[in-house]
């Protein structure tokens, strides 16, 4: 397999699921202390992850929690976020311009900030409240964080038997899924590695995937023209550009919000002949309780949406980590 060391994969969600003891001895005190609601603040990738996580919450959790995109937390502010609010962050290099300027205002405004950093000498890192030091695996990280306070409030009664099982079974699990995905993501990518636009559809906790996944790689990192589009929105507007010929992928997850994937998925094949539904029931997870697979939906199309972008960076013969504009021009 083309860009793929399984034992490393298994070793680095091993490690961030190992976070979780250092996770909880920061966030017990200050439930116990109490804090009045829970803010997901971040940008681009960072603030889909805070729209996964909060959606995972929503619906399980009587706990105020909402996501905050950094830039327009500077200039629009948000008053839900006081000196009683944790509010949870996540940077690989510590120094996007917008983070830097909100975390500055976090610390004005009073509010505690657990930070997730891959770089622990990131200058971000020292202006955070909390700081824990991990690279990647930032959707496990915020889940932790948040199935954490549902537990400490009374809403995850079977919190460590979910762990337990996380700890098992879980990095074998996903890395694998990697190696059974891999020939349907080079069939995907060998068809759409040149499309003039490809429209992504998701719902529930894949959602903020689904529109990070749109922007921050295909059009970020393969400049791929995309649209991502809520399930629940897509009979309204965007299905009336649909056509025999639209590239349109579907992404049916496990969650309470399947229902919303399976109608589009149900009604594709009526008016397109170019759609692709990728459907987290079919792949394995060996070890787990079927009550938890919705809540591993995400992880299960990180895993396949990984594959797709080694197999479209190799065919376009365009390296992923090549920009035109990000981080290259003064904007």
């Amino acid at each position: 397999m083309r860009k793929f060391n399984k034992q490393k994969l298994i070793d680095s969600m091993n490690g961030a699921l190992n976070l979780r003891s250092k996770i909880n001895e920061i966030v017990d005190p200050l439930f116990e202390k109490g804090i009045s609601n829970i803010c997901w603040l971040g940008i681009g990738g960072t603030y889909a992850s805070g729209m996964q996580a909060n959606i995972h919450m929503k619906e399980k959790s009587a706990l105020e929690t909402f996501y905050q995109n950094a830039a327009e937390y500077l200039v629009t502010d948000n008053k839900r976020i006081t000196d009683k609010t944790l509010v949870i962050i996540s940077s690989v290099t510590g120094n996007t311009k917008e983070m830097v300027e909100a975390v500055k205002k976090l610390n004005e405004v009073g509010a505690t900030i657990l930070g997730f950093m891959d770089d622990p000498k990131a200058k971000l890192a020292s202006n955070l409240t909390y700081c824990i030091s991990y690279p990647e695996n930032e959707q496990l990280k915020f889940f932790m964080v948040g199935d954490r306070l549902m537990y400490l409030n009374g809403e995850f009664s079977d919190y460590n038997e979910f762990y337990q099982e996380m700890d098992d079974h879980f990095a074998e699990d996903i890395a694998e899924i990697g190696v059974k995905a891999d020939n349907f993501a080079k069939e995907f990518a060998e068809k759409h590695h040149d499309d003039k636009i490809h429209y992504f559809v998701g719902a529930g906790n894949q959602w903020g995937a689904t529109y990070s996944y749109a922007m921050c790689y295909w059009e970020e990192q393969h400049w791929i023209r995309t649209r991502a589009i809520e399930a629940a929105e897509f009979f309204h507007g965007m299905f009336e550009v649909v056509d025999r010929d639209t590239p349109v992928t579907v992404y049916v997850g496990e969650d309470s919000q399947r229902p919303l994937s399976e109608r589009v998925a149900n009604f594709l094949p009526e008016i397109c002949g170019n759609y692709t539904i990728i459907d987290s029931k079919d792949y394995d997870l060996l070890g787990f309780s079927e009550k938890y697979r919705g809540a591993l939906s995400p992880f299960v199309f990180h895993a396949i949406n990984n594959r797709i972008d080694v197999h479209i960076e190799h065919i376009n013969r365009h390296p992923m980590d090549i920009r035109r504009y990000y981080r290259a021009l003064d904007y």
